[in-house]
């Protein structure tokens, strides 16, 4: 018995002992994502760096929620402004000498080149960390380099468009491209400059779902991994829509020659009846017609909702950064909904995800929420930059009543002559 009890005072003082060190061990820290995160535990930095963009109104909405995130983790946030458009070429340069932020933020269509240059880091992110965010947003930040696909941004912002309407002229929404058709043909009267609906006849972010509704698409393959090679936008539902197109344009309808500043100009004069336009309109829009400002999804083509061209903005983490996992955490915190919905009350630009959009309780909202269901993410390839002005040129040559087919075939000649000569 002696013995026993000897063996069992000795089992009771190494499990105290063991209890003892666990209780005075370090608190692990982890960023907040937690091990579902997929991030692996990284000691918690003392300070951490993002470029903001130098818009007045978004800087004071970032900084707001960074001073959040410092007081919720301990963690200084500085907030460096610096224009959205160059910090792409700057990170390039202060990356490697350790001067670079943690996190930057740069619109989709960029993320091409920026991880051609090797400037981001892929991001690890699970079901639960991407659920907030719309199928397009995410669909936008993902890009395949060297045969992997990766998410590569945590989508801040999305932009992309539909009609904004005056109820005093056109009561109801606009639900098909026909009804715009009868509302050129009820209202207009270009010696008054009365229109029943403008649109800007070469600007192909805009008037995509024409073509795209019928089959045709800029770049094949899927989202990210573009087969740029494969350009459809001369085939036989570019044809088709590109006649669609040309029926809006000509004598008694829209002028060939209008420009976005007369389009504005016009519609805020209570003049046009519906326009094509995006979010950044509300302000100026809503200031000018008040309670008669309406907007609706774009109209269904082809008998499908219209397929819109998508812009995202994300937040990015450097390659560069010492402290990935927090920045990705940071990210994620500048992005959950509370935040963004901060972030429109302040800077005025629209969350990518939709419970966020519709807890706003504003009609225009929650028709730009039903309108990112149906959007069709920006192509983010760098071969993009070789389409837009070939197929500008295009347009203003349909609107003006050329050929399609020809005019579409010379379009697409030359972006591939455009792409080659690039090297891209």
């Amino acid at each position: 018995m002696d013995k026993n009890r000897g063996i069992w005072f000795q089992i009771i003082m190494v499990l105290s002992f063991c209890f003892l060190l666990a209780a005075c061990a370090p608190e692990r820290e982890e960023p907040a994502g937690g091990e579902d995160s997929g991030q692996e535990t990284a000691e918690k930095p003392e300070e951490l760096t993002i470029w903001a963009n130098d818009e007045e109104a978004q800087l004071e909405a970032i900084e707001d929620i960074a001073a959040d995130y410092e007081e919720q983790e301990g963690i200084k946030v500085n907030v460096v402004a610096k224009s959205m458009l160059d910090q792409e070429q700057e990170l390039a340069l202060a990356g490697p000498e350790g001067k670079g932020p943690d996190l930057f933020f740069q619109p989709h269509d960029r993320i091409g080149n920026i991880v051609a240059q090797g400037l981001a880091e892929p991001l690890q992110l699970s079901d639960e960390q991407i659920s907030g965010y719309s199928e397009a947003a995410m669909e936008a930040v993902s890009y395949n380099y060297d045969g992997q696909t990766d998410w590569y941004g945590v989508p801040m912002v999305f932009e992309t468009y539909g009609i904004f309407y005056n109820t005093d002229i056109i009561p109801e929404a606009p639900e098909t491209i026909e009804d715009l058709q009868t509302a050129i043909n009820e209202h207009t009267n270009p010696d008054q400059e009365q229109y029943g609906f403008l649109m800007k006849p070469n600007d192909l972010y805009f008037t995509y779902p024409f073509f795209k509704n019928y089959g045709a698409y800029i770049f094949g393959g899927d989202t990210g991994e573009y087969d740029t090679s494969d350009i459809g936008l001369n085939n036989e539902g570019a044809v088709e829509g590109g006649k669609l197109y040309q029926s809006f344009f000509g004598q008694g309808k829209i002028p060939a020659s209008t420009t976005t500043d007369v389009i504005d100009g016009l519609f805020t004069e209570g003049k046009v009846g519906a326009v094509i336009n995006g979010p950044w309109a509300i302000p100026g829009y809503r200031e000018a017609l008040g309670d008669s400002l309406a907007f609706a999804p774009f109209p269904t083509i082809n008998g499908e909702p219209g397929e819109t061209l998508v812009g995202v903005k994300s937040w990015m983490v450097s390659y560069y950064s010492e402290n990935k996992d927090w920045a990705t955490d940071l990210a994620l915190f500048l992005t959950n909904q509370d935040n963004l919905q901060h972030y429109y009350e302040v800077a005025g630009e629209l969350p990518p995800n939709t419970e966020a959009l519709e807890a706003m309780e504003d009609p225009i909202h929650t028709a730009f929420a039903e309108q990112i269901q149906h959007g069709v993410p920006m192509p983010s390839t760098p071969q993009m930059s070789q389409v837009w002005e070939p197929m500008n040129n295009a347009l203003q040559f349909l609107a003006d009543g050329e050929e399609v087919q020809p005019v579409l075939d010379e379009a697409v000649e030359q972006i591939q002559a455009n792409i080659e000569a690039s090297g891209q």
